[in-house]
């Protein structure tokens, strides 16, 4: 194995620790089904299922909500319609 591809391993194992401990963060998206509950973010991720926890309150197609992603990034919480 090379030093460059080594090296482009050390990075990647780096980046993938960084990325398991993400810390809390809010991010906003739009409804796009609500049955499962959909929410697309940024138009390039849209979460679903197991992956969203709605707190409270009925949300429809179109909503614009605030999400907080959970530490490691693996669940959002929708916060509510913003």
């Amino acid at each position: 194995m090379s030093m460059d591809s080594i090296a482009g391993v050390i990075k990647l194992a780096a980046l993938d620790a960084v990325e398991a401990d993400k810390p809390v963060a809010v991010l906003y998206g739009q409804v796009t089904a609500v049955s499962p509950l959909t929410v697309e973010v940024e138009q390039k991720l849209k979460l679903s299922g197991e992956q969203l926890v709605a707190i409270r309150g009925e949300l429809s197609v179109g909503d614009s909500v605030a999400l907080l992603r959970e530490q490691g990034g693996q669940r959002f919480v929708v916060l509510g319609v913003v």
